[in-house]
């Protein structure tokens, strides 16, 4: 049998229609297929690879470290080196009080783990989360996602988890001394793209600390610069209670993690000892390969970069029914269905891009944050012949 047919027959499938390109190479803000036929990436792994493919720098950070050790113990009980400098690393660049980081596999862990600790540290059962929202899909994770056709198949989940409408002042009133936490993303994602006022964010701060519920924000999609900023917290200011992160800490490789005060993150340590466990959890190659990355992001200055490129493509594609958040970007394509057309087309044209979970009538646009003045040229110019070839 071929790959496809191997990749049909032994992997577990995701969905009825699977891509199945068969991608044999990458690099920077290009992937090759067999054929040998080249993509422009346009979506980055759903946001994991801000620095492209292969950045020689995180290649070779996972070398050195690889050659060192790989696992050695369960996370947090060995001294780990990458784990350690990691954490130094992002703490310095993160509010004075989110100062403790506890890593983990992905972003839907650390959903988990953020989770335990809420409920830990208040003593409280309740959550609120928000319609269209996003946080993972292992159960508690799928509790808070916002959207509930995707919800209902796998139904008892938690209980006590209440949906407000993103947005919408008047329904933060909900939130109530029963609420252990909020989850929040700063820019809704997957409902495409959605930026909120930012005196929206600071009065659900206010709020939260009014009833002393802890506040979460989701930055699974959003950290390490795709909105022009480092993390979105500082588009409005707002310093949560404990920050989700994964996707581009890793680098290109598995990692998660959630960050709290030190004072609250004690709380998993003891009744019970080991309160939260994670085998693999903050992987040394991992650690190494995220630090790498995020040396070379501050660097080579990409996030300063990100408005002006982010302009590039608003110009091009003037007329076009954008929403933007530095490089994380929307198209409306009004259906589903015209959405996927062009989607096609663009494959066929040399680019790779895709949909949003809760937004499938819009294309997503976010590529690597290193992507060139050409290839945004080059990325518009294919956008504009797939559009028109529809019409």
């Amino acid at each position: 049998m071929n790959e496809r047919q191997l990749f049909q027959q032994y992997l577990a499938p995701t969905s009825p229609a699977p891509l199945m390109l068969e991608m044999v190479k990458g690099n920077g803000c290009w992937v090759w297929d067999r054929e040998g036929k080249k993509y422009l990436d346009l979506i980055s792994g759903i946001s994991v690879n801000h620095l492209g493919h292969v950045h020689p720098e995180v290649v070779a950070a996972i070398r050195q470290q690889a050659g060192e050790y790989l696992h050695l113990m369960v996370y947090g009980e060995l001294i780990q080196s990458p784990q350690v400098r990691y954490a130094e690393k992002l703490v310095s660049l993160l509010p004075s009080s989110l100062d403790s980081v506890y890593f983990t596999n992905s972003g839907a862990e650390a959903t988990e783990g953020a989770m335990k600790l809420a409920k830990r540290a208040t003593g409280r059962s309740e959550f609120i989360a928000f319609q269209n929202a996003y946080h993972g899909s292992t159960q508690g994770a799928l509790s808070l996602l916002g959207e509930e056709a995707m919800r209902t198949a796998f139904r008892p989940l938690l209980p006590d988890i209440r949906h407000l409408r993103y947005g919408v002042a008047d329904d933060l009133s909900f939130i109530s001394t029963h609420t252990a936490a909020v989850f929040f993303e700063p820019v809704q994602a997957e409902s495409g793209v959605v930026v909120p006022e930012t005196s929206y964010v600071q009065a659900l701060r206010k709020r939260c600390d009014e009833t002393g519920s802890l506040l979460v924000f989701d930055e699974c999609q959003t950290g390490f610069g795709k909105t022009g900023k480092l993390f979105a917290l500082e588009l409005s200011g707002v310093v949560p209670d404990i920050l989700l992160l994964a996707k581009a800490l890793g680098g290109g490789m598995p990692l998660g993690a959630f960050v709290a005060g030190k004072a609250l993150m004690q709380t998993l340590s003891h009744h019970p000892v080991l309160g939260h466990l994670t085998t693999f959890g903050g992987h040394p190659v991992s650690c190494a390969a995220g630090l790498a990355a995020l040396e070379v992001l501050q660097r080579e200055g990409y996030v300063q970069q990100v408005v002006g490129k982010a302009q590039l493509f608003r110009a091009a594609l003037q007329g076009f029914p954008l929403l933007q958040a530095g490089l994380l970007m929307s198209w409306n394509l009004e259906t589903p269905e015209k959405n996927q057309a062009l989607l096609r087309r663009c494959l066929e044209l040399g680019v790779l891009s895709d949909w949003f979970l809760f937004a499938p009538e819009r294309l997503r646009i976010a590529p690597p944050l290193l992507i060139s003045e050409e290839e945004i040229k080059f990325a518009c110019s294919v956008l504009q012949e797939a559009a028109a070839s529809l019409s």
